[in-house]
């Protein structure tokens, strides 16, 4: 069921209840009906589902949307850099083309040993595909985590430095 299409959900009785323009749908979901509900009616943001937190030092590389990196400074509280260097939380890293992928070893080297880099490409794109992302992060020494619809058009992939060679 499409979030588009939904006209109410509400929980009561251990049942979650959407109404959307194909009719009603019924889930019986026992003491979760109202967390699903909640859940469905505030979805994440994608900041959060990016896990920026307040006071993150981040670096924007190459993302040209100007409305994310207003959000991005007004979750953190800090204003993104858009050069890299070291010590940084979270490095958001567009790629618009295959060979932009080999930066990611010096993404490594600067974010801190907990912190992350997100790499930002499009779709579908037969420039970067998702299989040149995955391999590229591993050769650069990351491992991934987790991916996200960062737009309409665009994921972003989560890597990280695996944990056995944080220092």
């Amino acid at each position: 069921i499409r979030y588009t299409t939904m006209k109410s959900v509400r929980a009561q009785d251990g049942r979650l209840r959407v109404r959307f323009e194909g009719g009603d749908a019924i889930f019986e979901l026992g003491a979760r009906a109202a967390d699903w509900a909640q859940r469905i009616l505030h979805p994440k943001s994608v900041l959060d589902k990016l896990g920026v937190k307040p006071g993150h030092r981040t670096a924007v590389l190459g993302v040209a949307d100007a409305g994310f990196v207003r959000q991005l400074k007004a979750a953190t509280g800090t204003t993104p850099v858009r050069r890299v260097v070291r010590g940084l939380d979270v490095v958001f890293f567009h790629a618009p083309v295959r060979a932009a992928l080999a930066r990611l070893r010096t993404l490594r080297g600067a974010i801190k040993p907990d912190g992350a880099v997100w790499v930002v490409a499009l779709r579908g794109d037969p420039q970067v595909r998702e299989r040149d992302v995955l391999e590229a992060g591993r050769r650069a020494g990351l491992v991934d985590v987790k991916v996200v619809r960062f737009s309409g058009t665009q994921t972003a992939h989560k890597f990280v430095i695996p944990r056995s060679r944080r220092a």
